[in-house]
């Protein structure tokens, strides 16, 4: 029987996501009603305390796009045409401060919507010895949806913090959570998680 040892990663809880340099209000709305950003902490500060590994799934790009598709999705090109959005080095790609620690660690992308693909994600995990992952951040319109299925297709079991995700608008994010991310994953409270670790 494998023994489970889990990691959490949080998806694209960054400034210029969901932060003060935002430029997407809607999801930052939604967050708020749905207490993500303290409920993420709470599942956080216990999954350190736990000694369990923390990796912030973040995304950005260089100034000249290289290594980044970015005519092949409508969303992407609508994000593009401001020149300055979410690049390498600047303040909108930091994770918001209060869910990073020091010992935490980072998966970076340059294109997509989902972190395994065209990132190290798989192998840092694998060389901890992780078997199953712990998803919060946002979306669920793109990004959660993408890390379960593909955490699932890599072999890993995927669990959902139900009130640390959220999407817009929000009948379509109660949707995805039930119908789609259902599916998928194990879906559970952060107050539920959190205890259990603690």
């Amino acid at each position: 029987m494998r023994v489970e040892r889990p990691a959490v990663l949080v998806m694209e809880m960054q400034r210029g996501v969901v932060g003060d340099l935002t430029k997407f209000p809607e999801l930052v709305a939604a967050c708020t009603r749905h207490d993500v950003v303290p409920n993420a902490a709470r599942v956080l500060n216990a999954a350190r305390a736990a000694g369990l590994p923390v990796i912030h799934c973040t995304a950005a790009f260089r100034p000249d796009r290289a290594g980044s598709h970015t005519g092949n999705c409508p969303f992407i090109v609508s994000l593009l045409k401001d020149p300055a959005h979410m690049l390498e080095g600047t303040p909108a790609v930091e994770v918001l401060p209060e869910l990073r620690e020091d010992g935490d660690l980072e998966s970076r992308r340059h294109h997509g919507f989902s972190p395994f693909t065209g990132t190290s994600l798989d192998m840092t995990l694998r060389s901890l010895g992780i078997t199953s992952v712990v998803a919060m951040g946002v979306s669920l319109n793109l990004g959660i949806p993408g890390l379960a299925l593909e955490a699932v297709n890599l072999g890993y079991r995927v669990t959902v913090v139900k009130d640390a995700v959220a999407g817009i608008p929000e009948d379509y994010a109660k949707a995805v959570l039930r119908n789609t991310i259902g599916l998928l994953a194990t879906r559970v409270a952060a107050a539920d998680l959190a205890g259990a670790w603690t």
